[in-house]
């Protein structure tokens, strides 16, 4: 089940919103959790009690990281999380993935391994990091331990940010887990900022996802320039509207239900540095690595070849936690080494360079890694790479631009690259002091009109997200994939 789907939108939504404020507040909790195990085993019907199986274990071994026992023995209780939960994450996502790079290093020795295609549960990568953090959290002494395995099952299972993430902190909805209440303020601002989401998602990211894929898919030999700068252009713009709109649906939900999620972008594409990227790209996933990984590595505390070393461990496994192929692998490593540069002083010649300039630097890296990121293989990527820097190897005959730049992919690019940017709180900031400065009467009519506005419009977005989806047309989730 998806956010974007009339299932969820008409039925499973309503049902759970409904019977969350009509049952009493201590019954609230059971509810989220039936609910959340019914949304996991809606795609996943079996896999929803190796979901349970992994509550369990990390319930168990919160309670035996927690800080009255010995110190040896808490290490050991930890590091036997740490594998445990990895090792259902290598065995689920990485298997196949090991078993055919054994068999690639060894293709000429006439040995082989078979392993049948090995199922990837959804949501297997989130819902691992959450249950690790929170033992690491206990561990460290930044949260209590939850003796409580429903609280903990509502922690890693909660639905809204189930399926593709963010990555929320037990230390941060420990209390909420708790005791929460939902005003209408809330209420009214987590139902706006899920219509946002699912606009971007559905207006925008499924429109130019059907040109990125088309494109993506041309045989190497046909590809232009022309063709490869559109493919991963509408890339760009699908991968940030896909997760940013889910993960402002994801935000949105969980404040209708009185959770309090911490954002997880923040406009990214208007950033100046790699560096800069990565603190507004999946903010809670660069703060897991930063937390869990980085700082475990020696962080800042090391020699500066130990750090720029780090930096590159961290965005190899950054890579790999993405996906079992060497396009990510790779991709994690080319964000890495332009880290590491700019640590190393790229950044502060950038600082000296004029900022437009530094801007399309950053752009430029980062719908290169995109490349990288979206392509099936290694040497498809570096045929799109060589297509991009003008070194294509079609003609534009049989393939070319017109084809796939259609009005409405145009009109898509066009709202996405202004939606990439702050310009709609610019906007809405200065029509507030403009409303600011008038007085009495006039003051209050203009505030009615710009609320009435604003209610119109996200009306007239959700009919329009309903009427597409209705259509039946393409409408995937990136993030489902990792």
């Amino acid at each position: 089940m998806v956010f974007a789907s009339i299932t969820f939108l008409f039925l499973f939504l309503p049902g759970v919103l409904a019977l969350h404020f009509l049952l009493p507040t201590r019954a609230r909790n059971v509810l989220l959790l039936v609910a959340s195990l019914l949304f996991y085993a809606w795609g996943e019907v079996w896999y929803v009690l190796l979901m349970v199986g992994s509550i369990a274990a990390n319930t168990l071994f919160g309670v035996l990281v927690a800080r009255p026992r010995g110190e040896r023995f808490r290490r050991i209780a930890l590091i036997c999380a740490v594998v445990v939960n990895l090792g259902l994450l290598a065995t689920f996502k990485y298997a196949n993935f090991l078993v055919d790079t054994l068999n690639a290093l060894a293709s000429g020795s006439g040995l082989a391994i078979y392993l049948a295609p090995v199922h990837l549960p959804i949501g297997i990568s989130f819902f691992t990091f959450h249950a690790i953090s929170y033992v690491v959290d206990v561990y460290r002494g930044q949260a209590e331990p939850q003796k409580d395995p429903f609280k903990v099952a509502l922690y890693i299972s909660l639905f809204p940010q189930l399926i593709a993430g963010p990555i929320i902190r037990y230390r941060d909805i420990a209390g909420q887990l708790v005791r929460r209440t939902t005003t209408m303020d809330d209420f009214a601002q987590g139902v706006r900022q899920f219509i946002v989401g699912l606009g971007k998602k559905v207006l925008i990211a499924n429109v130019v996802a059907r040109t990125a894929d088309a494109i993506f898919a041309i045989p190497q030999g046909e590809l232009t320039s022309g063709l490869a700068w559109l493919g991963v252009s509408c890339y760009t713009v699908q991968i940030f509207f896909d997760f940013s709109g889910y993960s402002d649906m994801a935000l949105g939900l969980g404040r209708m239900f009185g959770f309090h999620f911490l954002p997880n972008f923040n406009y990214p594409y208007i950033s100046s540095s790699i560096r800069e990227f990565w603190r507004r790209w999946h903010i809670s996933l660069s703060n897991w690595f930063r937390d869990y990984v980085y700082i475990s590595l020696g962080g800042n505390r090391c020699p500066p070849a130990r750090v720029y070393l780090n930096l590159v461990v961290v965005f190899f496994l950054c890579g790999l936690w993405h996906g079992a192929n060497w396009t990510f692998v790779i991709w994690g490593l080319y964000h890495g080494c332009f880290l590491a540069a700019e640590r190393a002083g790229l950044e502060k010649k950038l600082a000296l360079v004029w900022s437009p300039i530094r801007h399309v630097y950053a752009l430029v890296v980062v719908m290169a890694g995109w490349a990288l990121f979206r392509s099936a293989s290694l040497p498809h990527a570096l045929t799109l790479l060589s297509a991009m820097a003008g070194f294509a190897p079609g003609e534009g005959v049989r393939y070319h631009v017109s084809l796939y730049l259609t009005w409405e992919v145009g009109l898509a690019l066009t709202v996405g690259v202004i939606g990439s940017a702050p310009v709609a709180p610019a906007i809405w900031q200065w029509l507030s002091r403009r409303v600011a400065r008038r007085a009495g009467s006039a003051r209050v009519l203009v505030e009615a009109g710009l609320a009435a506005a604003g209610v119109v419009a996200l009306v007239l977005m959700l009919v329009a997200c309903v009427t597409w989806l209705a259509a039946g047309t393409y409408n995937p989730f990136i993030y489902f994939r990792f």
